[in-house]
């Protein structure tokens, strides 16, 4: 293992999705996950999919798992916490990753479809808050004022 990398043991719950790669210097970052068994949703259903793995992450890390930007296109599904989080405590042989979707019409994902996408991040080191009356930093108006013309 060279310098910048990072080892992750990973278990497969299905032999049906294709395992994942060593990834690193690619067009992008993230980490393409796969529907682990065949769901079939209506229009307003929630569901917890399936995605297949466990993994144990290393020690000051956490997955961010996020729908691919064709899921919404291809299925319909809107991920009802937008952005999951998996920490590194949740690394147990049962523990294995799910992303909750909703369905906006009726949809299929088969098995092996790719539905959302995750990267590992360091967690956020510990923050110690203190209080002032005064910020130094320039006033940029306000929420919502930026990038207009």
């Amino acid at each position: 293992m060279s310098a910048g990398e990072v080892r992750i043991k990973i278990k497969y719950f299905s032999d049906e999705i294709e395992k994942l790669a060593a990834i690193g210097g690619a067009k992008s970052d993230w980490i393409d996950l796969r529907c682990a068994e065949e769901t079939v949703m209506k229009k307003g259903e929630a569901k917890l999919i399936p995605l297949g793995v466990a993994m144990a992450l290393p020690e000051g890390y956490e997955a961010h798992v996020v729908p691919r930007s064709s899921t919404f296109r291809n299925f319909g599904l809107i991920q009802t916490n937008h952005c999951g989080v998996i920490d590194n405590a949740y690394c147990g042989d049962g523990d294995q990753w799910f992303v909750p979707m909703l369905a906006v019409r009726d949809t299929v994902i088969h098995v092996g479809d790719r539905i959302c996408q995750f990267r590992i991040m360091e967690k956020q080191p510990h923050i110690i808050f203190d209080e002032t009356d005064h910020l130094d930093g320039p006033d940029r108006g306000g929420f919502g004022t930026t990038g207009r013309a």
